[in-house]
């Protein structure tokens, strides 16, 4: 039996995403359970050393590294980045995404591009570093890739966004099968519809949201909220602690509406 508050204290992690969100919640929580060597990585530069301002409060090694997902050998040079500065790395957390709309009839190539890119093909290039260091020090560690309910379908104007995540979906299984014998383990977890800064943004850009739409969207839910980031990170870091045993290659539904559930 694990000591709640040290479980993580071999942990040097890196994630992406990790200035705001369900990225930085993750990166809190790991400082709570023991982890004290973290990389954040992120487009916005001011909001990166905010966030290593928050967080280093704590006492804990973190910095932050500025990247673009599009760009392949950022996410290349990312991980060798972090290993250089804190030596080795041990934990991976794909957190960082883009969300943008479009239909199967109105989704360009450009979107469907800037979709994959990002969703997709950056996380496969990163955990391809992570993968290649971990064998290279004997194995071991751990993965956790931030999916979608939309996985399983999503809504109509979510057709690149829901088939980007998909694809992880379907790597984050085969990660988990072809390094299971050097004990990396690779899982992911789907959340539903969040409360996160990037949502209420994302509500007021495309759906005309204004002030007050999350207490009407929470009022509307079965447990009067919305998925919470600091609850989906005590999860995420049992999931990345060696609590967590064997387990390997799940794709956890988190969400309190059902799958496959038809009407009463």
């Amino acid at each position: 039996m694990s000591d709640l508050h040290q479980r993580h204290k071999n942990t040097i992690a890196l994630i992406t995403g990790g200035a705001q969100g369900v990225g930085h919640a993750i990166a809190k929580q790991l400082i709570a359970e023991g982890c004290s060597k973290i990389m954040l990585a992120g487009r916005d530069c001011v909001k990166g050393q905010k966030a290593v301002e928050r967080l280093g409060q704590s006492g804990v090694e973190i910095d932050f590294i500025s990247i673009d997902l599009q760009n392949v050998q950022d996410c290349l040079d990312l991980v060798t980045t972090t290993i250089q500065r804190f030596g080795d790395l041990n934990v991976l957390v794909n957190a960082a995404a883009f969300g943008g709309r479009g239909t199967l009839i109105d989704t360009d190539i450009a979107l469907w591009d800037m979709m994959f890119d990002t969703n997709a093909r950056a996380p496969f290039f990163i955990m391809q570093g992570f993968v290649k260091h971990r064998q290279s020090q004997g194995g071991g560690g751990a993965i956790v890739n931030i999916l979608s309910q939309c996985v399983h379908c999503g809504q109509s104007y979510l057709a690149a966004y829901s088939a980007s995540k998909g694809a992880l979906a379907t790597l984050t299984k085969n990660v988990a099968n072809a390094y299971r014998f050097d004990r990396i383990r690779c899982n992911a977890i789907l959340p539903g519809w969040m409360d996160t800064p990037g949502e209420d943004i994302t509500q007021r850009r495309y759906h005309g949201a204004t002030d007050g739409w999350l207490e009407k969207a929470e009022a509307s839910q079965p447990m009067g909220q919305l998925c919470k980031t600091y609850q989906l990170a005590e999860l995420a870091s049992y999931v990345l602690s060696p609590t967590a045993g064997v387990m390997t290659g799940a794709l956890i539904d988190y969400d309190q509406n059902i799958v496959g559930v038809s009407p009463e």
